[in-house]
């Protein structure tokens, strides 16, 4: 008995043996196959897994990206700002004509921007929104990039403020692409599944293509709606000074007014042909620049106005409206495009709006806090 005893525990050791062994390779097995899917931005580690199976955009090696662009020449160049630089490429396997995005390294714009750019415009679909061909992150340079469709005129700022008045936007053409950009924020806002906000609205993330129809693009810095539907969680001011929401610099929350808010400075933008971002100065300039405009005409501050432009009353109410500095008092984005469309009745504002006083650091002027806009070198 005593011997049965023993061979029994000997053979039940030896099946626990068996079966603790097993499970060890399976789990050492499973460890290295989760390693070799991680790799890491900046020292910290990053899911590559999660983009290619979530967007279902295509991922390009650097090598050919690098290719397309002639190693990233200057002489490719199609703008730079403070995230980095865009490039003008050609990819024969696809027959297009792209822009390619290469975050600098020393950016603020990091991993999560770049996620968030990636997984949310690879589910929106518009003809007002540039479309996103494919990334790449190759995982040792910390290189991020991003392929685009190419847009033919660049950014609306280009044409906005170009030193030949010949070449400036004639203001149907403006009209046009204002109609365009309320379009694409109807979209985001009312059309998709989750309420998408763009959080940096302004003329050079306002891209035209040959036929001068407007696509927006860079969501760097959009967010998914909070489930309340109004607010994104988000407690850090983002955006670009001179655009952004009174508000949100205030508490760091943003919200669809706060979209709103910014298109309406980019109207007023449009008609007064200033820049609301004067380096390091306090400034009135919605007020100022709505107060040469209401409730007649359009601002002659840089390019002349055809009086033949007969809806220059409802831009100006519009625009003054849509740049409330109380954000219960702006309309939603579809009501704004509906009256630029004539399919809405004019709002009746005060005689006198309220002063809005901002101040911009120098440092800070006409650039994005965390976006990644760019400007033509």
């Amino acid at each position: 008995m005593a011997v049965g005893g023993s061979i029994t525990g000997t053979v039940a050791l030896l099946l626990c043996l068996s079966v603790s062994r097993s499970y060890s390779l399976q789990w050492r097995k499973g460890r290295t196959k989760s390693a070799g899917s991680l790799t890491f931005f900046r020292g910290d580690v990053v899911e590559i897994v999660e983009l290619e199976q979530e967007t279902g955009l295509k991922r390009f090696s650097y090598d050919e990206l690098a290719a397309t662009t002639d190693n990233f020449s200057d002489h490719r160049k199609l703008g730079e700002g403070g995230f980095g630089s865009v490039y003008r490429g050609y990819l024969e396997e696809l027959n297009l004509h792209v822009a390619v995005k290469r975050v600098a390294r020393s950016s603020r714009q990091g991993w999560r921007e770049f996620m968030s750019e990636v997984k949310i415009i690879s589910r929106l679909r518009h003809r007002n929104l540039v479309l996103l061909i494919g990334w790449c992150y190759d995982g040792v340079g910390d290189n991020l990039l991003l392929v685009y469709e190419l847009m033919h005129n660049g950014s609306m700022d280009n044409h906005l403020y170009h030193p030949d008045p010949k070449k400036q936007l004639a203001w149907p053409t403006r009209y046009k692409i204002v109609l365009g950009l309320g379009s694409a924020l109807v979209y985001l806002h009312h059309d998709t599944e989750q309420c998408v906000l763009h959080r940096d609205i302004k003329p050079s993330n306002v891209m035209l293509d040959a036929s001068f129809n407007a696509k927006l693009g860079d969501f760097g810095l959009a967010r998914v709606i909070d489930d309340d539907g109004r607010r994104s969680r988000t407690t850090t001011p983002a955006g670009t000074m001179g655009y952004m929401d009174p508000e949100c610099m205030a508490t760091g929350r943003t919200s669809v007014e706060s979209d709103v808010y910014s298109f309406g400075v980019v109207l007023l933008e449009i008609a007064c042909g200033r820049c609301p971002c004067r380096m390091g100065a306090r400034f009135t300039w919605c007020s100022e620049c709505g107060s040469s405009v209401a409730p007649g005409g359009f601002s002659t501050r840089r390019t002349p106005v055809s009086p033949e432009i007969t809806m220059s009353r409802k831009w100006s109410v519009c625009r003054l409206w849509c740049a409330h500095p109380d954000r219960s008092l702006r309309p939603t984005i579809r009501h704004a495009v509906n009256i630029l469309r004539f399919d809405a009745p004019l709002p009746s504002l005060p005689a006198s709006m309220p002063l809005i006083a901002s101040y911009v650091p120098p440092a800070a002027a006409g650039q994005s806090i965390v976006g990644v806009g760019y400007r033509q070198p």
